[in-house]
């Protein structure tokens, strides 16, 4: 729709009219005294001389007209674009510790490690997450910010799929993990606080113990969801089953009392299936929120009026300085 966004401006129309007619009764007398010297001075010399002529009435009406236009500011705005406002602010902490390279987990037909399935069910709830704000941190010997909180879903995803095991050691630091979640979101003056915490172990390194962070995060109101992966220690055929660290070895009872005193709640992952259940589950305890902001695009077009303006000030300068050159060149 086109519109103009200052129509106040064409009050402004009338004023060189006004201008003219305050001043003109003043000027007259002394425009023809003015005159008057130049007839008798051209007589003095017997020089012809060719009058000037003056920019047309009409001319300078439009010209002024445009400017005006230009002035009051014209748009064209669109139609109504809604957008969603972010509905959730997630942090997602995934544990890389040397645990999550066993493979107990069946995936497309065949067994891979922990991290794999991770990330392949993962990165389609990153996808989905259009709306929301997520962040990434990876925790093992301590813990990291790979991905501060951003629409960019997905660089998250890229992110998740570029971690390897072993990155921040081969250890499990939960608490660590937990209290950098609760620091990022308390540097946020408004948001939901949304933690999902991936894990196949117990709190075995790091500077902050779980039960501190677990303070911490009901402190600051952050809602804490646990997801316990492993295969319950039923494929005993890898490295870190035989040294202990299957699934078997899953503090299940620490994941339950951060998602239970946090307001969350616990999940058990033990395949592909039913860590994509997880998901599902989390979409419809923290669903998307409905709010939505509605904006019209707007377009200046102040710059066509006075394109025209100044266009038609130069073909009539252009013309009036030909012209004179053709009177000079016959005379």
């Amino acid at each position: 729709m086109f519109e103009f966004a200052w129509p106040w401006a064409f009050a402004l129309l009338p004023l060189p009219w006004l201008i003219a007619l305050i001043a003109g009764k003043q000027k007259h007398h002394s425009t023809l005294m003015l005159r008057i010297h130049a007839l008798a001075h051209m007589g003095m010399t017997n020089t012809k001389v060719t009058p000037s002529r003056k920019w047309p009435h009409w001319l300078l009406a439009i010209v002024w007209a445009l400017v005006v236009a230009s002035a009051a500011n014209p748009v064209f705005r669109g139609e109504p674009i809604t957008l969603s406002e972010p509905g959730r602010d997630i942090m997602l902490a995934v544990d890389l510790s040397g645990s999550m390279r066993e493979q107990d987990m069946a995936y497309q037909g065949r067994f891979v490690d922990r991290l794999s399935v991770v990330k392949a069910v993962l990165s389609e709830f990153i996808s989905q997450r259009r709306g929301d704000q997520l962040g990434l941190i990876l925790f093992a010997d301590t813990a990291f910010l790979q991905t501060p909180l951003t629409r960019d879903v997905d660089t998250v995803a890229q992110m998740l799929e570029e971690s390897q095991i072993g990155l921040v050691g081969r250890a499990t630091a939960i608490g660590d993990a937990l209290g950098l979640s609760v620091k990022r979101f308390n540097e946020k003056s408004q948001s939901n606080k949304v933690v999902i915490l991936l894990t196949d172990g117990q709190n075995t390194a790091g500077n902050l113990k779980p039960e501190e962070a677990l303070i911490l995060a009901k402190d600051a109101g952050v809602k804490v969801y646990t997801v316990g992966v492993g295969a319950d220690g039923r494929n005993q055929g890898g490295l870190f089953s035989m040294l202990g660290s299957s699934g078997a070895m899953l503090d299940e009872s620490l994941l339950k009392t951060i998602a239970e005193q946090t307001g969350g709640q616990y999940f058990r992952a033990t395949d592909t299936q039913s860590l994509a259940n997880i998901y599902k589950e989390l979409d419809a305890l923290e669903p998307q929120a409905e709010q939505e902001q509605t904006f019209r695009p707007v377009d200046a077009l102040f710059y066509l009026p006075l394109s025209g303006a100044l266009l038609m000030l130069f073909l009539a300068a252009l013309w009036r300085q030909l012209k004179q050159q053709a009177v000079v060149g016959d005379a």
